[in-house]
């Protein structure tokens, strides 16, 4: 079981944030919330995580706050200044899990899929990204400028991050000589959480983090 935390930002700020620790000389990945907060599904990614033997730090992006419903989540959501997040809150866990010694990766889900992309973009010392189901605006974030290791994970029944803004992304990295791994699954919007039973999929959840986990060691155990 992994334990609240506090980290500093670059401003000198400080942020809470759930760590698992894996353990000495392990490699680290900041995991980012979903919309809903840092809850005790995203808690327990942290864990699953940290049982696989890579450290996992979950930044509370929301400051505490978590969401009951999808239009208190979209609301929260909106509210979140994404550059301050990406810019302080998850570069200031970048910063914290580096001096651990061990390389950093970033993975994220929905809202976080797309703070993963941004911090792949503008995250300095991270060496791979793995972005579930979620995709920032060109202008905050340009795919085309990721020049790290980036595995995705997305659904073909997503009328959120759909299917052609995936296909967007993979022809800007591809464009820009960039070779993305990029995963299509037959199935819905946040099929790899299992507190939501409408879209949950049991089967390719598993295949998805076994992916995730495969890649995450094989970039950052280096």
């Amino acid at each position: 079981m992994g334990q609240m935390i506090t980290f500093q930002r670059p401003d000198g700020g400080q942020t809470r944030g759930y760590l698992a620790d894996a353990g000495p000389n392990r490699p680290s990945v900041i995991l980012i919330q979903e919309w809903w907060g840092l809850n005790d599904h995203i808690r327990s990614l942290v864990d699953r995580m940290a049982a696989d033997g890579i450290t996992a730090l979950a930044p509370d992006l929301y400051r505490g706050r978590l969401a009951s419903t999808a239009d208190e989540a979209s609301h929260m959501m909106s509210g979140l200044d994404f550059a301050d997040a990406t810019h302080q809150d998850l570069r200031g866990a970048a910063q914290y899990l580096a001096q651990r010694g061990s390389n950093v990766g970033v993975m994220g889900f929905c809202m976080g899929g797309a703070l993963t992309v941004a911090s792949a973009v503008h995250v300095p010392g991270l060496s791979a990204a793995v972005c579930f189901y979620g995709i920032p605006p060109a202008r905050f974030a340009d795919p085309a400028q990721i020049r790290i290791p980036l595995q995705g994970h997305f659904a073909s029944e997503d009328d959120w991050c759909t299917p052609a803004a995936v296909d967007k992304l993979e022809a800007a990295m591809t464009e820009a000589g960039q070779h993305p791994d990029l995963h299509r699954y037959k199935a819905q919007h946040a099929f790899v959480n299992q507190t939501r039973p409408e879209v949950y999929d049991a089967v390719r959840a598993q295949q998805a983090w076994d992916r995730s986990v495969t890649f995450l060691k094989q970039h950052l155990l280096t």
